[in-house]
């Protein structure tokens, strides 16, 4: 009989929906986990302590299908993932629509100056100026990642009139290759960080990246705090030399209260909501598990395949 170990978390969406000649083991523990884990061949043991998932995932030496809600898993032990073959299917693309939304969301209220006119409400003041003058209309954004998220950030910009330039490997009109945008990043309004954390994207975005922006440019990053060297960017707020960043990540998070960004206006920090602004999320979890489960047991591929080799 197959074993499963799955969070209690998702159990209400799950049970009743799952085969009974499973032998399904839940938890909500970690050290329940961990009991859990021995001898599942399947396994769904999503954590907000990192730490823990990473050590259950060592205590489940039978485990052939991993799956995770989470998009990025560089938190878990690749070289265990890779020893053992373990399929892994993540959550990418699961909160890819409220993701992109935050995207949009960001560049509007930086471009209308909008956090200065919910102060305003809150002084009970009437403005009579509009603190914010930029119309994304007629702009142009350089997205960097073409995964599921910046799939779907593409045409909700250009829905604003958007000029959207797309980084990826596959050269055609409106993209740029990995080697070709660096040189190019004087020309955006914009620039879209979508990519997923990896040792190739690590600090991409570092000093000399930001001094190549124009000077009213914004850095938005909806990826991984990882992917932008964070002291270089502080600078780079501090001195005005680009216009403003938009920050759904960070590094660490949470931030310290007593770390700079909170105190940069031109910082604007939303606390890695950015995926957490919904409620369908378990939801559609729930169902690509009971889809990909019942592919697992014909033999048939499941999706998306997480590539441990490439941490994406």
């Amino acid at each position: 009989m197959t074993s499963i170990a799955i969070s209690g978390l998702i159990r209400p969406l799950l049970e009743p929906q799952l085969p009974t000649d499973l032998d399904v083991r839940w938890f909500m523990t970690h050290e329940e986990a961990v009991e859990a884990v021995k001898g599942a061949e399947i396994g769904w043991f999503d954590m907000n302590d990192q730490a823990a998932m990473a050590a259950t995932l060592r205590a489940a030496t039978d485990l052939k299908w991993l799956n995770s809600i989470y998009a990025g898993l560089d938190f878990l032990p690749m070289d265990v993932l890779i020893d053992r073959g373990i399929t892994v299917t993540n959550g990418a693309g699961i909160n890819a629509v409220t993701i992109a939304e935050y995207v949009v969301m960001g560049m509007l209220n930086i471009a209308k100056g909008y956090r200065d006119v919910v102060r305003a409400q809150e002084r009970r003041e009437w403005l009579m100026d509009s603190p914010g003058k930029r119309e994304l209309a007629g702009s142009r954004a350089l997205l960097l990642g073409y995964g599921a998220i910046g799939r779907l950030i593409e045409p909700r910009l250009k829905a604003f009139d958007i000029d959207v330039t797309v980084v990826r490997r596959t050269p055609g009109e409106g993209v740029l290759t990995p080697d070709q945008w660096r040189d190019h990043l004087g020309e955006f309004d914009w620039v879209i960080l979508a990519v997923p954390a990896t040792p190739e994207t690590e600090g991409m975005i570092g000093a000399s990246e930001l001094s190549a922006m124009k000077s009213d440019a914004v850095l938005v990053n909806i990826a991984r705090g990882s992917v932008v060297d964070q002291p270089a960017l502080i600078t780079a707020l501090e001195d005005k030399s680009i216009g403003a960043a938009f920050l759904d990540v960070t590094t660490p998070e949470p931030l310290p209260f007593d770390h700079p960004l909170w105190a940069l206006d031109n910082a604007h920090i939303s606390m890695h909501l950015s995926g957490r602004a919904q409620d369908q999320m378990f939801y559609r979890s729930a169902a690509r598990f009971l889809e990909n489960l019942e592919k697992y047991r014909k033999g048939e591929p499941v999706e998306p395949v997480f590539d441990p080799t490439l941490g994406y």
